[in-house]
């Protein structure tokens, strides 16, 4: 209890003083919080910062090891390099590129239901990230080396739905529909494909393959020397050129002394509509040509001419007939590839182009012509790199 004089003595305080008071108690009281304050977050920080260069590190050390299971999956030595990749991921838990290649690996080793089981366990893991592209196009080729072509193109719709320009996906999608003997959705997926990226030769190859195999001459010819031009020397390059040797050969043979005669097969004539006008993707008129100028091979100025000499003679007969051909002419291969061997005729690039188109058939004169020409070559392909594809 206060008496009334302490009473009054508090009443008459100064104001300042009493403030004066409160501040020194807390100031007293408040100094050491903060410095323990400090000492807290400081460690925190401390203990973060440590925690994020242990995390590098680690990271660090993955990639490492990512690497060097990636030179060993090159070698073939499979087991190997998912050795190391597993290793970096008790290192970096669920790293994309770790999983992703060990995915590739385990598929290459013929580990197809292992493969399987890691691409789902990536997806689960990123879903959505861009870098999942490669995963579902491993995950794909799984099912199809497991022979579940369903479930196998079920995956690539899936990855095509989140990846909608990325080539590979189609492709894989048109030759697995391809072993199932759908070629017209084979066809379309492979057309998507070269769409998406008119540089991969593999796209061109299959495409070609297949429409030789359903007699579509000139769009099998013309993918067929897209194709050179982008992978000239291989062992596929040397297969496909035999098919365009025969292909370019025509229907024409010796009937008689002085008769030569041009077969036109019902595959042309089925190319036309009721009322004679020519079916998409129709090419008649060019397969009548290339039919007429293979029995100009029996003349008496073109017996001596070399193989390549002659392809160039029917090539540019080719071309012409589709400059001519082409107001009238529509479709995919009208539209894709026409437009390309125009100009390349136009800009008089074929014989170049004939001569890299047979690269791959070891002959010494077109070896000869080849390291002798060099400019020309060079011309060509700085032609050929500018071209304008047709995007869709």
């Amino acid at each position: 209890m206060f008496t009334k004089r302490r009473k009054a003595l508090i009443k008459n305080c100064c104001n300042a003083e009493i403030i004066k008071f409160f501040i020194t108690l807390v100031e007293t009281y408040t100094l050491p919080i903060k410095l323990l304050f400090m000492k807290k977050t400081g460690l925190l920080l401390m203990l973060a910062l440590a925690s994020n260069v242990l995390f590098a590190q680690k990271k660090e050390e993955a990639e490492k090891l990512v690497a060097e299971g990636v030179a060993y999956h090159d070698k073939g030595d499979y087991e190997g390099a998912i050795v190391r990749y597993n290793s970096a991921l008790e290192l970096d838990k669920d790293n994309l590129l770790a999983m992703a290649e060990k995915s590739m690996s385990l598929l290459s080793w013929e580990k197809y239901d292992e493969a399987v089981e890691c691409c789902k366990q990536t997806i689960a893991a990123h879903p959505g990230d861009k870098d999942l592209k490669t995963v579902y196009v491993t995950f794909g080729n799984a099912y199809d080396a497991l022979n579940k072509t369903d479930k196998s193109v079920e995956v690539y719709n899936e990855g095509i739905k989140q990846f909608p320009d990325f080539y590979q996906l189609y492709f894989n999608k048109g030759i697995t529909l391809s072993s199932v003997k759908k070629y017209d959705d084979a066809l379309l997926c492979l057309q998507k494909s070269m769409l998406c990226n008119p540089k991969h030769a593999g796209s061109q190859s299959a495409l070609a393959r297949i429409l030789k195999f359903k007699n579509k001459h000139i769009p099998a010819l013309l993918a067929y020397c897209r194709f050179f031009v982008i992978e000239p020397e291989s062992k596929r390059a040397k297969e496909n050129l035999e098919s365009v040797k025969k292909l370019v050969s025509g229907s024409a043979e010796v009937t008689g002394k002085n008769t030569i005669t041009v077969h036109v097969t019902p595959d042309m004539l089925a190319d036309t509509l009721p009322n004679g006008k020519p079916k998409e993707n129709s090419f008649i008129a060019t397969d009548v040509i290339l039919a007429t100028s293979s029995a100009l091979d029996y003349e008496k100025q073109n017996k001596n001419k070399t193989e390549v000499e002659q392809f160039i003679r029917k090539f540019e007969s080719v071309c012409s007939s589709l400059k001519e051909s082409q107001k009238d002419g529509y479709g995919f291969y009208w539209d894709f590839y026409v437009p390309y061997f125009i100009e390349m005729q136009d800009k008089k690039l074929i014989e170049t182009f004939a001569y890299v188109a047979f690269a791959s058939s070891e002959d010494k004169d077109v070896n000869k012509w080849l390291k002798g020409h060099q400019k020309e070559i060079d011309k060509f392909y700085e032609w050929s790199s500018a071209f304008v594809w047709k995007k869709s």
